[in-house]
């Protein structure tokens, strides 16, 4: 059973998955994994180059990681200005928090121009508080971004917050129109509609089962190979276990979520009407919109977290965090009590330390390259990957190439045991710190003091 959004969208539009890969190809770039990086930087390449001979190959069909399973949520850099100024200085931070707003328009434009129908709605987004102890806690970012210039925050009132989220259980909020909303499994088979289009060679059902470095690089399959003079690795989570060297770069863990049938009338009682996005202020935060059917989609991340970096079966099944999610539907959104839950589902989220992703070359290759990293936010910054990879690919001297985001990982976790205990144990201690000021009590100190190592996780920076 496919997760809710490529169900969704292979009924949508039905097609055959390609061929996989039963004999030797030569090729001028492989790119291995067709999520959205993989595709964005294909389709980058072959509107640069017409005539650079592209092959992807695919473990499964295109869209069945996390590209058909996300939120669906496409967010700027705008609230982790923190992070991004302290790892790449103020300039840089600066362009980064533009270049992941333009990003996110880019996506609209391509939809408009290929006519890929990925119910694209540039709704904007809100952060909001849920709690008395939320309350504040982005101010200090959005201050930052006002200094530089890049602030497209804007306070709401209570009223017109509340309206907005269709939920009065929001007490602060803060409104941006630079986000959007897409249906993530139309998208991403939009984008593989368009590369075949364009000309990429498209291998479905061929796991990369070992690399050859050298010129040319050898990327091998079950019952082929691939010869070609550049690759590109984007195979995100899956990253952890392919290349050992990266298994410590990342901590695996589930974002669960659940969608409701279709109740328009209802989306209309509560006033959620438009595309906007909802998160609030949690470490792990909940996350919410509509969709043009009608249904409300809920989800929240940091619950499963995998040892050693492994795929874990669960991520391929109905999320067992389900009766979390519809009550915290229900505490949302009392009218939506009696409405059923039409799927639920759960994936690998590839964390970084830093909470962003990261790029660069293998090893000693200068012809290998990779990207992952994206800890859950990638709808939009996948846009950047593209572009970070096809300017690599295509030896570009430009600011992405010159970008710090290139330099590898910025950071590292503990080896196991030591990463797998410290995440559950942080986990728990933000669950018992969120819960405590969702009721109004002090939470404990120790508590506060271990959700601190989790703070990259946060969709905003904190002051």
């Amino acid at each position: 059973m496919r997760p809710f959004w490529l169900d969704e969208a292979l009924k949508a539009q039905p097609s055959e998955p390609s061929a996989s890969l039963q004999n030797e190809t030569r090729a001028d770039v492989c790119i291995v994994g067709g999520g959205y990086t993989g595709l964005w930087t294909a389709i980058m390449l072959k509107e640069r180059n017409p005539e650079l001979d592209v092959v992807i190959i695919e473990a499964d069909i295109c869209g069945a990681g996390a590209s058909g399973r996300n939120g669906g949520c496409a967010l700027s850099w705008s609230a982790k200005y923190f992070t991004l100024e302290r790892l790449f200085g103020r300039e840089e931070a600066v362009r980064l928090v533009r270049a992941s707003e333009q990003s996110l328009y880019a996506i609209g434009d391509f939809c408009r121009k290929y006519g890929v129908d990925a119910e694209y709605r540039l709704d904007g987004t809100l952060y909001t508080a849920t709690n008395r102890a939320q309350q504040g806690s982005t101010d200090s970012v959005i201050a930052a971004l006002e200094r530089n210039g890049i602030n497209s925050f804007v306070r709401c009132p209570l009223p017109e917050l509340q309206r907005r989220a269709g939920s009065t259980r929001h007490i602060e909020g803060w409104f941006s129109p630079a986000a959007a909303s897409v249906q993530p499994g139309k998208l991403v088979r939009g984008l593989r509609r368009v590369a075949l289009e364009l000309g990429v060679r498209l291998y479905e059902g061929t796991p990369m089962t070992g690399l050859e470095e050298g010129r040319p690089a050898v990327v091998t399959t079950a019952f082929g190979r691939v010869v070609a003079d550049r690759v590109v690795l984007a195979i995100n989570a899956w990253m952890a276990r392919a290349f050992p060297q990266f298994e410590r770069t990342v901590a695996i863990v589930s974002s669960d979520m659940v969608i409701t049938e279709p109740r328009p009338d209802l989306l209309q009682r509560i006033g959620l009407t438009s595309g906007v996005t909802v998160l609030d202020s949690r470490i792990f935060v909940h996350y919410y919109r509509n969709t043009p059917d009608g249904r409300i989609m809920l989800g929240k991340g940091g619950n499963t977290f995998a040892f050693g970096g492994r795929i874990l079966p669960v991520f391929d099944q109905p999320s067992p965090y389900q009766p979390l999610l519809r009550n915290t539907l229900e505490e949302f959104f009392p009218d939506f009590a009696d409405v059923g839950i039409a799927a639920s589902w759960n994936g690998p989220s590839d964390r970084s330390v830093t909470g962003l992703p990261f790029f660069g070359r293998l090893g000693r290759s200068d012809n290998v390259f990779y990207g992952f990293g994206y800890s859950g936010s990638g709808v939009g910054p996948c846009h950047m990957g593209g572009q970070i990879l096809s300017s690599l690919v295509l030896g570009l001297d430009n600011a992405w190439t010159r970008s710090p985001l290139v330099q590898g990982p910025l950071g590292y976790f503990p080896p196991e045991p030591i990463r797998y205990l410290g995440s559950l144990m942080v986990r728990n201690a933000i669950r018992r710190k969120e819960r405590a000021e969702d009721h109004g009590r002090r939470p404990r100190r120790i508590d506060v003091h271990l959700a601190r190592f989790a703070a990259a996780a946060g969709k905003a920076d904190k002051g």
